[in-house]
């Protein structure tokens, strides 16, 4: 199915008629591959997350409201949907490294497949139907959100809200419709209960609100679905051009991209981290990283970085105290780089914040956002006390779309997340199950894979 022949609707019409035939959705086999790699992604930084303590708090949480249901809370027990998809999203974004939508959209493989696997072991779907869920509520959110500078979502960020957390809630809402297999009457209600629980704010970066706002996201859109399945009536105008977007965007600055469904795909262009930090941070900490070979026994005097503007909208804590606060600091990633950290999970503690030798480098270091900049780009000088400069750049970070990880080192990225928590086994059988999820008894076998006890 496209919606070549549908240009005379509204867009909310527009959704809601391609949420509503979500299972007659025709899709290339590229994007479906596309899909099974966000699930791989998903399922290795949640798990590799399990631990975290703002993870903690929200499963505890969960578990004191007692909520009976056949949804799985990833390596605990089960609960109903929306408790299940609260603990896993915000799982899946606790440690900053999940996928990233380079339009704007922020980290839809979170919301969107903790909402398709909870609401799957609910419900007498199968892997296919759960599959074409994801897909269209991934292409919901980040179309959404999405459009480029100046799109919807880079204008969200420089006004202060996340927009993880504004179009989640929509593309979750998508996902449980789909599954509940809506009709289009119900899929606007539903969509318009997500709008007005829309929101997030930017500014909770470096602090147990941001993976939050990912888990809130798709409890919210499970909600706003089984509200509508049960006849509740929400406003259908929040989605045309006077709508959401125009509250959170006042001044009109946003051009919001078409819903151009079926004839582009989103999922195509989704990028996955080498690096457990903010998006904003990558081009930064790639470029230090090949200055570092060339730096043991000599001593920085200067450095000086150059950055795309947004970079420093979402990562520009000057001074960070806390691993968190470190994730979305451009600087301190420079100078951790620079000192030969990978800045990989691991590598965010409270050590490493301490740590003296890139903590000396951070008064040395001088960071200019540069207007028109590529957000993928970042230039950094270094000058050494013998009088000589050493110089790196990066045009396209590794894991952009446009520079994407390949299987293997996706594969590699989940292994290493995965095989401390579930041992090297496990985790080889849930990776299968994951890369090959349109094959029956994938999702019972994910499903059984994720049991535990935390």
């Amino acid at each position: 199915m496209t919606m070549k022949a549908e240009t005379a609707l509204t867009r909310g019409e527009q959704l809601s008629h391609f949420i509503s035939h979500a299972n007659q959705l025709v899709v290339p086999p590229a994007v479906r591959h596309e899909a099974k790699r966000a699930l791989i992604d998903f399922l290795g930084v949640a798990i590799g997350a399990v631990n975290d303590d703002a993870v903690h708090a929200v499963r505890q949480v969960a578990k004191k409201w007692n909520a009976a249901g056949d949804a799985r809370i990833f390596l605990s027990a089960t609960t109903t949907p929306a408790l299940a998809a609260l603990v896993n999203a915000t799982m899946a974004h606790a440690a900053d490294y999940d996928d990233t939508h380079p339009a704007g959209a922020g980290h839809p493989g979170g919301p969107c497949w903790s909402t398709a696997l909870a609401m799957a072991q609910a419900h007498p779907v199968d892997e296919e139907q759960t599959l074409l869920a994801f897909i269209t509520g991934f292409e919901v959110m980040a179309k959404l959100g999405g459009g480029w500078v100046p799109g919807v979502g880079r204008n969200l960020q420089r006004r202060g809200f996340h927009p993880t957390s504004v179009v989640g809630r929509a593309g979750a809402a998508a996902v449980a419709a789909a599954i509940l297999r809506l009709s289009e009457e119900q899929v606007r209600n539903a969509l318009g209960a997500a709008a007005t629980m829309m929101g997030g704010l930017q500014k909770s970066s470096g602090t147990h609100g941001k993976p939050f706002h990912a888990g809130k996201a798709a409890m919210d859109g499970i909600l706003a679905a089984e509200l509508a399945a049960e006849n509740f009536v929400g406003a259908h105008h929040f989605y045309e051009a006077d709508g959401w977007v125009k509250i959170f965007i006042q001044d009109g600055s946003a051009e919001i991209p078409p819903l151009d469904f079926g004839e582009s795909w989103e999922l195509l262009t989704n990028g996955y981290k080498l690096y457990a930090s903010c998006r904003g941070t990558h081009a930064s900490i790639e470029t230090a990283r090949k200055l570092y070979p060339q730096l043991q026994g000599r001593t920085i005097t200067r450095i000086s970085a150059k950055v795309h503007p947004m970079g420093m909208v979402n990562a520009g804590i000057m001074d960070p105290r806390t691993p968190l606060e470190s994730k979305f600091s451009i600087p301190h990633c420079i100078t951790l780089a620079l000192s030969g950290y990978a800045l990989t999970d691991t590598d965010f503690t409270q050590a490493t914040v301490d740590d003296p030798r890139p903590r000396a480098l951070l008064p040395l270091l001088e960071v200019e956002a540069v207007d028109g900049q590529s957000a993928s780009s970042a230039f950094i000088d270094v000058w050494l006390d013998d009088g000589s400069v050493l110089h790196a750049h990066t045009d396209v970070y590794r894991g952009h779309a446009q520079n994407p990880l390949s299987d293997d080192e996706l594969r590699a990225k989940f292994d290493a997340l995965t095989v401390p928590v579930l041992g090297a086994a496990r985790s080889a059988q849930l990776y299968d199950a994951a890369l090959h999820f349109e094959r029956p008894g994938s999702l019972a076998r994910i499903t059984g894979l994720l049991a535990g006890d935390h």
